[in-house]
């Protein structure tokens, strides 16, 4: 069983999707914030040139200018590329102005990452204006939806443009992806308009906010259930649902506690799963624990046997704490939104197999993973390096007044 849970108050959205009893994701975000800075499209003015890094910084209206590299300025279709790359004082000058798309947020005391590769997510795809070709989800299932879903992005997109089929597009008809890229391409044709006559620098267009995303984003067929208990968050949903998902309808309910009773969060222990997954040490069921260490762009984990002693094989007992170590890597990992080089130091295995299985365990479990998420392999020192891409600052794990009690 698998639910969506959704906690609204009046100065914050939370997201907790729980399968079988335990978190696994978890999305937090303040109403006035009104939307992540990632996606969001400026005219921005270009700050100053730097030859030397083959980059721009760009000033987008923020407290800090962005970073603008080559590689995002070029053309997002390899082929439409020049065999050698240019300069980037050839492309771009101090004082010009450009429409740019956030593809980091500022971390740390960085600017912002972005990008002229603009794209625009919708239920079923991504609309690119100007990317010149199709792409499809890794995540669909066969080669035989593969294949008539590329076909289908054929059909519907124009000269030029590019759409990545969302795994949601799977078994969908060519009337409703034609309606998805209509309407994304209807909305950049806005941005760009209003680009055209925007003084620099200026905000153009800004991502849905949470409860928009909720059904964009993260609504698929594995969730069996969608509890929200909040009035006005429930009928907003339902009515995007109605829109974006109207065959899901029936797996949505609000919540209504009984006086004294649990609230939503309460019922499946969400405040202490959180409080439990954002501890430097975690505890493992079987008694082993993991110790996690950070930097800016660096997480070591540390995995130990702690407690589990085991039977009578020590190889065994290692490579049993070892495969429910990945496990819950891999779970922490989307909880804590952890980005950058992943280094983790298993406990040291004797038998080959037992690291193949240990690293093939994780490399499935990443896939289902929304944020791309890439095991490297073993390093010389037996070490197992990870990857995982880094969008925005790690999130703050809120009070326990905020997890679970309603205003």
């Amino acid at each position: 069983m698998k639910k969506m849970l959704v906690h609204g108050q009046k100065d914050m959205l939370q997201i907790a999707i729980v399968s079988d009893n335990s978190l696994y994701e978890y999305y937090m975000e303040k109403t006035e914030n009104a939307g992540q800075l990632v996606g969001s499209i400026f005219k921005a003015r270009v700050a100053n040139v730097l030859p030397g890094m083959q980059a721009a910084f760009v000033d987008i209206g923020l407290p800090k200018n962005a970073f603008l590299y080559i590689d995002d300025v070029l053309h997002p279709h390899l082929e439409r590329q020049p065999k050698e790359k240019p300069q980037i004082n050839s492309l771009l000058q101090p004082g010009q102005e450009l429409l740019v798309q956030v593809m980091k947020e500022p971390l740390g005391g960085k600017g912002a990452r972005v990008t002229t590769h603009f794209s625009l997510p919708g239920r079923f795809l991504v609309y690119m204006p100007i990317a010149d070709y199709i792409g499809v989800s890794k995540k669909v299932s066969t080669e035989a939806e593969r294949s008539r879903m590329r076909a289908v992005g054929e059909k519907i997109r124009l000269p030029g443009e590019g759409v990545i089929m969302r795994t949601a597009a799977e078994g969908e008809s060519l009337a409703s992806l034609q309606q998805d890229v209509q309407f994304l391409r209807e909305h950049w044709q806005e941005i760009h308009h209003r680009g055209e006559t925007a003084s620099a620098p200026t905000l153009l267009h800004r991502d849905a906010d949470l409860v928009h995303r909720l059904v964009r984003d993260l609504l698929t067929t594995e969730i069996d259930q969608i509890w929200i208990d909040d009035g006005s968050v429930f009928r907003k949903t339902k009515a995007m649902m109605k829109r974006l998902a109207p065959a899901m309808l029936p797996r949505l309910q609000l919540f209504e506690p009984l006086i004294g009773g649990a609230s939503l969060f309460q019922q499946d222990h969400i405040h202490e799963q959180l409080q439990e997954a954002f501890q430097r040490r975690y505890r493992l069921k079987s008694g082993g624990d993991l110790v996690w260490d950070q930097t800016e762009a660096l997480t070591v984990i540390d995995v130990n046997t702690g407690r589990f002693v085991g039977t009578s094989d020590l190889e065994d007992t290692v490579f049993r704490t070892n495969l429910e170590a990945a496990e819950q890597i891999a779970r922490l990992l989307r909880l804590r939104d952890i980005g950058g080089i992943i280094i983790v130091d298993f406990i040291d295995m004797d038998e080959e197999q037992h690291r193949e299985q240990v690293m093939q365990l994780l490399e499935r479990l990443v896939r289902t993973d929304r944020t791309k998420c890439q095991v490297v392999g073993w390093t010389r020192l037996g070490l197992l390096e990870m990857t995982r891409k880094k969008v925005r600052e790690q999130k703050i794990l809120p009070s326990r007044e905020t997890s679970g009690n309603r205003d």
